[in-house]
């Protein structure tokens, strides 16, 4: 506890929470939650406990920017996907189309002569 107080945290990150009071001290949560003095103490200690140091702050706004960023990416994939998919069906069509011509073309072929142009 006196690590985290002072600021000098060894195996947390330093927020003056009880998970973390636990972490520090290397218990379990439920051991911490079973010391009533040191819990006592510690509530007497940290009125208004913070649940968040500015790093994590820094790192959840960070993180919110990014699957902001992930979610417009996603969209505009799935739209994309969507025009492909369309652009496949008519090529698609387009293929069957150019081989029906194609046979009904080889069925009727004849040979005309192309004009002069002068």
């Amino acid at each position: 506890m006196a690590r985290l107080l002072a600021g000098q945290p060894v195996q947390t990150n330093g927020a003056l929470t009880k998970e973390d009071l636990a972490r520090e001290a290397q218990v379990s949560y439920a051991t911490v939650h079973r010391a009533h003095d040191v819990l006592t103490q510690w509530n007497a200690t940290v009125a208004s406990p913070v649940l968040r140091t500015p790093g994590e702050v820094a790192r959840d706004e960070t993180i919110a920017v990014l699957h902001s960023r992930l979610r417009e990416a996603n969209t505009q994939v799935r739209q994309s996907q969507g025009k492909l998919d369309a652009l496949a069906a008519v090529a698609g069509n387009l293929y069957h189309e150019n081989l029906a011509l194609k046979r009904r073309l080889g069925s009727e072929r004849r040979l005309s002569a192309v004009p002069d142009q002068v």
